[in-house]
């Protein structure tokens, strides 16, 4: 399993870590790190890294294959030994000095030994002048008497050794034999000899060649899983750009990669969440037509029907007449209601409305408004119980909004309780927050619609009777209003007993 883990991950990585591992590198880990780290962080710098390690690959490459490709070569060429005839020349002068004058011109014996070695070499001549170019000791291939000593040091060989074709050279120094001054003259022709010169020769523009195909080959494999989720990110976006926008890309490593695969999920999950949202106003826009159009011809229905009998004369007595047009007004009153809840409904959804905020003991804001109700809660048999009441929390809270809160809340625990019965209200704080609650009982409310409560238009009664509940916005337009206040308002039910809660942040005293 961690072989598999292994090969996953990207080969530079997998070079890094070895390198990482080895005891050479111990002294240098922690700069290493910090290497890794960037790496890990900026595919810049992982492409950088990338760069260097496939040049210094394809540099070894191309030292071994320039190496590899050299051959060695010969070239013969004929060079003349010059110099052994000048040492030559030289080795004989010497000769002749180093008599130290016990050697006269006159001593036979001697220059017979002396030109005897000389005229030995063929093509080697040798002889003594005086001053006035009279030769007066000569080898044996020697046939001038007299030379011309002027022509004679005109044609003194200068002696290149790098570059010279072989001809004859000629030498002539100045010696004492005796106590006689004289020139000695010396005559060769150097010997030729073939030299072999070796160079290298490589084929270093195959080698740039092959070494830039290493460095591809190499770029390619270390960034081949890069690239491959490059691709995974390409095809994630067809899919999301063809309308799968529940489509999640895998987010890998932690580069700039990452948070662009990231950023198009997020993106995505947006897009999708708008779309939904769109549908749900959507539905919520039909849903307001249908509810609306019902909630608002009933009673304009009714109205409409008891004028008709009114105008029409279709009454017994005045008594009858009264009746009908109490209950035509009644329906009006209502129809009121429903396009007053509207429109408050529609300025709190669309931020119509300014809260103006003052400092309120909300248990006395609230025990007032209770007192205000008690003919209501009186005429259908339902008693307050106080419970867990704080006489002292303060809020910032706007009194004319929050009134709305609290009058719909207690007017829908009088429409759903069980009568005769109680309703009981808290008021407490901790944690820097207020929260008060009222409870009744009434018929259980399933969880599913306990959460749906507080959507515009819902009631509990499917039919949207009427008789059986308001214009369905009451819980919504509450809602709304502690929304605006920063608070939390919700319901709850276990059994028989209905709770509402309401929220909201307290001031310190």
């Amino acid at each position: 399993m961690i072989n598999d883990r292994n090969k996953k991950r990207p080969l530079i990585e997998r070079i890094l870590k070895r390198i990482y591992r080895s005891r050479i590198f111990n002294p240098t880990r922690k700069y290493f790190d910090i290497l890794r780290e960037k790496i890990e962080k900026s595919i810049r710098f992982e492409v950088m890294v990338v760069v260097a390690i496939c040049f210094v690959l394809s540099f070894i490459f191309y030292g071994f294959l320039n190496s590899a490709m050299k051959s060695e070569n010969k070239q013969a060429s004929i060079s003349y030994d010059s110099q052994s005839v000048e040492n030559s020349a030289k080795s004989y002068v010497d000769r002749l000095q180093k008599s130290d004058g016990s050697v006269t011109l006159k001593n036979e014996e001697f220059f017979k030994q002396f030109f005897a070695t000389i005229g030995s070499n063929a093509g080697t001549k040798a002889y003594i002048t005086d001053l006035d170019g009279n030769v007066i000791k000569k080898s044996s291939n020697v046939v001038e008497d007299k030379i011309d000593l002027f022509s004679l040091m005109s044609g003194v060989s200068t002696v290149n050794y790098d570059n010279n074709s072989g001809k004859q050279l000629k030498f002539v120094y100045p010696v004492r034999i005796g106590e006689d001054r004289c020139y000695f003259v010396y005559e060769d022709s150097p010997k030729s000899y073939i030299k072999y010169k070796y160079y290298e020769s490589s084929n270093s523009f195959l080698a740039l060649i092959l070494s830039c195909i290493v460095f591809i080959v190499a770029f390619i494999i270390i960034t081949n899983k890069k690239m491959k989720y490059l691709d995974e990110i390409s095809l994630g976006l067809k899919q999301i750009a063809g309308g799968n926008l529940d489509y999640k890309i895998q987010e890998k490593g932690s580069d700039e990669i990452r948070n662009f695969a990231a950023n198009i999920n997020y993106m995505s999950k947006e897009i999708n969440k708008k779309i939904a949202a769109e549908r749900r106003a959507e539905k919520t826009k039909t849903d307001l037509i249908t509810n609306v159009s019902h909630d608002l011809r009933t009673p304009l229905t009714s109205i409409m029907g008891y004028i008709g009998l009114v105008k029409d004369g279709r009454y017994d007595n005045e008594k009858t007449k009264d009746e009908y047009l109490d209950i035509a007004f009644s329906k009006a009153e209502k129809l009121k209601v429903l396009i007053e809840d509207l429109f408050e409904y529609t300025k709190l959804n669309n931020d119509g409305i300014k809260i103006n905020k003052s400092q309120v003991n909300v248990t006395e804001f609230l025990f007032q408004l209770i007192d205000e109700l008690t003919p209501l809660f009186e005429e259908n048999k339902l008693s307050i119980i106080k419970s867990n009441v704080e006489e002292k929390v303060l809020v910032d809270l706007d009194t004319d909004k929050m009134l709305r809160v609290f009058e719909n809340l207690l007017t829908n625990a009088i429409k759903y309780s069980y009568k005769p019965g109680n309703i009981i209200v808290g008021v407490s704080k901790k944690d820097g927050y207020a929260t008060i609650s009222i409870r009744n009982k009434g018929e259980n409310i399933p969880p599913e619609k306990v959460s749906k409560l507080f959507e515009r238009f819902y009631r509990l009664d499917e039919s949207r009777n009427g008789k059986s509940g308001g214009s369905g916005l009451g819980l919504a337009i509450s809602k709304n209003i502690v929304e605006l206040h920063g608070g939390q308002i919700w319901a709850e039910c276990y059994g028989e007993d209905i709770s509402f809660y309401v929220k909201l942040e307290s001031i310190k005293y």
